[in-house]
């Protein structure tokens, strides 16, 4: 298995300060990342997010990390391809150019974020979504392939124009796609792209959803020029040698992250200024009522948290559903950055060695 760090950069009641601040953390847990031999990290790209994702310029943070790390894959998770999001051209050249001065670690995400909140702003149409992001799937490979590219559809009239640079890895980087429905990671195999999918399944549902996956991927008929046979979830994590104190700020931070996804992704509304979301510590009945439930038949699929031991066994189960990749989510809105570089540390000696 791969183990990877996931990058929302979450912040509870942000002030410039402390949002700054969060930006240097991130950085600071993605270099122990790579010292300590993590595969990856990967950052999203969300616009207007207020609390749930400040990280809305990825391509700046990942080259930034980039400089700081030698060994570490940088994953886009994801890049929005809608063109009033981001025009294809532009995501050809940022993508080649961190590929080039990272020397081929670049893993390339993809998606179309349909928050009333992104949409809004940057003025798209929903019913675009799909078909903008499937024709951007369609040309960025193209632009790194040919020396010369032109295209002309309802949505782009490209002159004949030289897209530069090409990509250091040749023909160019892995592709995943976010999936967030069920029928999605189907889609994704069919058209060859690695699947980033959110963790909120029981161990049959992983396991039948990861084999659709498989099926797929052998009857695909790759839209880039990469077939990408990766299955990645993220779940919420903080793994501490103490049990209880994991499953105590780990719960914290877990609710904070699901309720403050619900308040933009579930909703036809534009959330504007605090979420109404719990931040405070769990109770002592909550503690005890997650620390028993978890590993337990029919659990869901959705964390990993509490001592190497608990952790281990949780991994276990991702690992016998098929899962290729687990993206932990342990940058949450509410968890201190001394736990989250204890964790990071943990996973590094008595977790992930157990997988490798």
């Amino acid at each position: 298995m791969r183990f990877s760090l996931f990058f929302e950069m979450q912040i509870s009641n942000p002030t410039r300060a402390t949002e700054a601040q969060l930006f240097h953390d991130c950085v600071a847990q993605a270099v122990l990342a790579d010292e300590v031999g993590f595969d990856g990290i990967w950052a999203v790209e969300h616009h207007g997010l207020y609390e749930y994702a400040h990280c809305s310029a990825p391509e700046i943070f990942l080259s930034f990390v980039a400089a700081k790390t030698s060994k570490i894959a940088l994953g886009h998770g994801v890049t929005l391809l809608p063109g009033k999001y981001n025009h294809p051209i532009r995501v050809a050249e940022r993508i080649a150019t961190l590929d080039i001065l990272s020397q081929g670690r670049v893993l390339w995400g993809t998606g179309k974020s349909g928050t009333q909140v992104e949409i809004g702003a940057f003025e798209i149409n929903p019913l675009d979504l799909e078909d903008q992001w499937l024709e951007a799937l369609r040309m960025i490979p193209k632009m790194w392939s040919q020396d010369v590219f032109e295209w002309e559809s309802t949505h782009y009239r490209i002159p004949p124009t030289q897209i530069i640079p090409k990509p250091f890895q040749s023909p160019h980087p892995p592709v995943f796609s976010a999936c967030s429905r069920p029928e999605g990671a189907v889609k994704a195999g069919e058209l060859g792209l690695g699947v980033l999918n959110v963790a909120l399944y029981n161990d049959d549902e992983l396991s039948k959803k990861v084999s659709a996956y498989r099926e797929a991927i052998h009857r695909a008929q790759p839209i880039t020029q990469v077939l990408t046979n990766r299955y990645c979830c993220n779940p919420a994590t903080l793994v501490l040698r103490e049990d209880r104190k994991a499953a105590q700020y780990g719960y914290q931070g877990s609710q904070f992250f699901l309720r403050s996804m619900m308040n933009y992704y579930l909703t036809q509304n534009r959330p504007i200024g605090p979420l109404r979301v719990p931040r405070g510590m769990p109770t002592d009945q909550q503690v005890d009522s997650f620390m028993k439930s978890r590993n337990t038949p029919g659990s869901q699929l959705s964390v990993v948290m509490g001592d190497p031991i608990c952790a281990r066994e949780t991994i276990q189960r991702f690992k016998n559903a098929g899962v290729d990749e687990l993206i932990f989510v342990i940058q949450t809105g509410t968890q201190p950055q001394e736990l989250i570089m204890e964790s990071i540390r943990t996973l590094a000696e008595d977790v992930i060695p157990h997988f490798k």
